[in-house]
């Protein structure tokens, strides 16, 4: 399935609206009179200087807590404000050339859902699915009610709501726990809600399983590209690029079906500045999310090297969702430096808009070397990581280059062209051949 054309330059900065305003977790939940909606328009700025294309919201809609419980998808939660608030929050984003994705929750629906509260009241259940005389619930939480995905009803309300909130102003929705959905289900509503908005983009929240078939029988955009999150800080924490090129060679058969949504950190997972055992390969992590084929998210907080652990246990999530004051408030030395570097890839990136789907192939590989080109038809990066205590060699004519432009490096400044160049220790390299 083809991205719209605009998603080829998107490059999205991830909001957690809840947690980002301070509505959730609060010893005083705010209501809708506070507008807590529109601190996110202040940092709408500060999204475009960072170079982003897009702002990908969480959950925004009614719920009891985190906003996966929902309890009605037509209704800005009360905590963020009102209808007014998004209207003004897209007006201003659009204003600015960045675009909104919604988060929707369409696997399961809160307790206080209306037609869950009724259907324990013993009228019409049929929206539900049951295990046995039980309804059944999402992983065995059981404040989270599983819809029944093969009711016509049910797939007209997604359609509607769906619908609803693009014609408001929308360019797209994140689909959340697409994996725990029948795909079938995807492939009824997704052709109609394109009928009327086929410059929409969907992606699905897939973390294991086979990608392809989910984008080819959901009729999905996109999905959320889990296995090379996993493998960047794996491989970087373990001194394995083995397992690094596995992952990427898998991404590449990805990109021959679909572009998946690529990421270093998410609302879901620890920051990856509290995920990496050495911070100095942070560089490492966001040059690999910035030089290969996909659509990047950064999550707010990361271009600062954020920290935060996600537990498993109530309230595990709190501290990988913080409120938001000003920017750069309290970062360190190295939060800035990471700012900037986000910057400037970022910019390399839209500079290089076929990276969007460029393939990689591995040129030099050791356990703690990695050396990989990036490519699409004739437009080509070469790209060195060096996590190894002793510096690394690279010869352009040992890849076929006769001479290359240093684009991006630690350690010094970009040179104008070099024949070859040394890598210092956990150190890494850009380098267009010329």
């Amino acid at each position: 399935m083809n991205d719209p054309q605009w998603v080829q330059h998107a490059i999205w900065w991830q909001v957690y609206p809840l947690g980002f305003v301070g509505a959730f977790p609060s010893d005083r939940p705010p209501n809708a009179d506070e507008h807590r909606l529109r601190r996110i328009i202040e940092w709408l700025d500060y999204a475009v200087e960072l170079g982003a294309s897009g702002i990908a919201l969480g959950p925004i809609f009614a719920s009891r807590t985190h906003g996966y419980d929902t309890t009605d998808h037509h209704r800005i939660d009360p905590r963020l404000g009102d209808d007014a608030d998004f209207d003004e929050l897209v007006t201003e984003a659009h204003r600015r050339g960045l675009r909104v994705l919604l988060d929707g929750v369409f696997n399961h629906v809160g307790t206080d859902f209306p037609r869950y509260r009724d259907a324990l009241a013993g009228q019409d259940a049929s929206w539900f699915r049951r295990t046995g005389s039980e309804f059944a619930t999402f992983e065995g939480h059981g404040e989270l009610i599983a819809l029944d995905h093969d009711n016509p009803e049910v797939v007209d309300y997604t359609v509607d709501v769906m619908t609803r909130w693009l014609r408001r102003g929308a360019d797209g929705w994140r689909l959340d726990a697409a994996y725990a959905v029948p795909d079938r289900f995807w492939a009824q509503v997704l052709p109609r809600v394109r009928a009327d908005f086929g410059d929409a983009w969907f992606v699905g929240e897939v973390i294991h399983g086979d990608y392809s078939a989910h984008v080819r029988d959901a009729g999905v955009n996109s999905v959320t590209q889990y296995e090379l999150w996993k493998a960047i800080w794996s491989s970087l924490n373990d001194g394995n690029f083995h397992e690094l090129d596995h992952a990427l060679q898998r991404h590449n058969d990805f990109l021959d079906v679909f572009v998946p949504m690529t990421f270093v950190g998410n609302h879901d997972v620890t920051r990856i500045a509290s995920k990496l055992e050495n911070t100095r390969h942070l560089e490492h992590a966001l040059v690999l999310l910035l030089t290969v084929g996909g659509t990047p998210s950064v999550y707010a907080g990361d271009e600062s090297a954020y920290r935060g652990v996600k537990e498993e246990r109530v309230g595990g999530d709190d501290a990988v969702r913080p409120e938001f004051n000003s920017p750069l408030m309290g970062v360190d030395e190295q939060g800035h430096d990471i700012y900037r570097l986000h910057q400037y890839l970022i910019g390399l990136r839209r500079r290089h808009p076929w990276l969007h789907t460029a393939a990689t192939s591995a040129v030099q590989l050791t356990n703690t070397q990695y050396v990989y080109q990036t490519r699409r038809d004739s437009d080509v990066l070469l790209v060195a990581l060096n996590i190894d205590d002793a510096p690394m060699t690279l010869s352009l004519n040992e890849f076929g280059h006769d001479e290359g432009r240093i684009v991006a490096g630690s350690g010094a400044p970009p040179e104008d062209v070099v024949s070859g160049a040394e890598i210092e220790p956990h150190g890494w390299l850009i380098i267009a051949p010329t």
